[in-house]
């Protein structure tokens, strides 16, 4: 459990369960919405959100990020991350690619430092090679945040993406998970 001094609460990072598909679906879907953190215009419905949740489930790589007080116990979901191949040929077979959301007035309170911790963490214990978070050039939030754990930064993919109008660059950034 991670103390989040400025609330006085403590946050505590699980593994997803199919009981926290709302939750997760909900902090998409405003990241949708309202940010350029995810480069798509779809909401998922309820159907799409289970199945894509299912996915990460099986393999293991959901978690997210629970906040009520002491223990957390059936807490509030604030936040919550992924990790997925990186790309669909065997030869990325051992690379994966993160994803961290932090629900709305929740940020800058160590939840993403949290999630993404336990996401390397469990992407090594996995016997991944390497971890790449693709991120909006800037969305200084993350790229710092990413750095902090030792991920560097390996190129930048000018307007690789359109959203609300306007192109955005790609930061692309690796973490070495082995040795």
């Amino acid at each position: 459990m991670v103390p989040i001094y400025e609330k006085r609460e403590v946050v505590r990072v699980r593994p997803a369960t199919t009981a926290d598909g709302e939750a997760i679906r909900a902090i998409r879907n405003h990241a949708v919405a309202t940010s350029t953190a995810l480069w798509t215009d779809t909401r998922q419905s309820p159907a799409d959100a289970a199945a894509w949740l299912a996915v990460h489930l099986a393999r293991g790589s959901a978690l997210v990020a629970e906040a009520g007080g002491q223990g957390c116990e059936g807490g509030e979901i604030v936040g919550f991350a992924v990790y997925g191949p990186w790309r669909d040929l065997d030869g990325y077979r051992h690379t994966v690619e993160n994803s961290v959301y932090v629900r709305e007035g929740s940020q800058g309170l160590g939840i993403g430092r949290a999630l993404l911790g336990a996401l390397v963490d469990a992407a090594r214990a996995a016997g991944h090679h390497s971890m790449i978070a693709g991120i909006e050039s800037g969305n200084a939030p993350s790229v710092r945040l990413h750095r902090r754990f030792g991920f560097t930064e390996v190129g930048t993919v000018p307007e690789a993406g359109l959203k609300f109008g306007r192109w955005f660059d790609l930061t692309l950034m690796r973490l070495a998970l082995e040795g």
